[in-house]
């Protein structure tokens, strides 16, 4: 079973984000994606979102999802027996609207879209490229999140 703490940086981006709708899809996603372990998520503003893009990535610029994989590093021990730690994801609402507003899709949609992107990242998969139509993962990413919306 999978298990997950929901952070939201201010109580705005609750509107943008409901608690229940990401609740409901993190219990159907992460237990597709990651099986068992636990993990956080956190909505956070543009600023903290880009401290954290320039210190950990040394991108000075707002983005709209952060993925930080606990198995990234030479620091990671995980200890066996004890339950998977994933790590922490954090998504900007702000960023969120502003790609549902560019690719035309409602902002429910691309807020789906980014929990499952960055449950795939904590997964340990990545891309080298945003090209929806050969990257494996972002291929993967849309198949999940048609499955989903049939879900929620």
């Amino acid at each position: 079973m999978t298990e997950f703490d929901v952070f939201y940086e201010n109580e705005e981006y609750e509107k943008d984000a409901p608690p229940s709708l990401v609740n409901r899809a993190l219990e159907i996603a992460a237990g597709e994606i990651l099986k068992e372990g636990t993990f956080s998520l956190s909505f956070v503003s543009e600023k903290t979102i880009q401290n954290e893009n320039r210190e950990y990535r040394g991108i000075d610029s707002v983005t709209d999802i952060l993925t930080f994989a606990l198995d990234d590093g030479d620091d990671f021990f995980p200890v066996p027996g004890e339950e998977k730690e994933w790590g922490d994801i954090l998504i900007c609402t702000a960023k969120m609207k502003e790609n549902a507003v560019e690719f035309n899709v409602p902002e429910e949609e691309e807020l789906l879209r980014l929990l499952i992107h960055g449950l795939l990242h904590l997964s340990g998969l990545d891309h080298a490229t945003n090209d929806f139509s050969t990257e494996p993962m972002l291929k993967n990413q849309e198949n999940i999140l048609q499955n989903l919306k049939k879900m929620l």
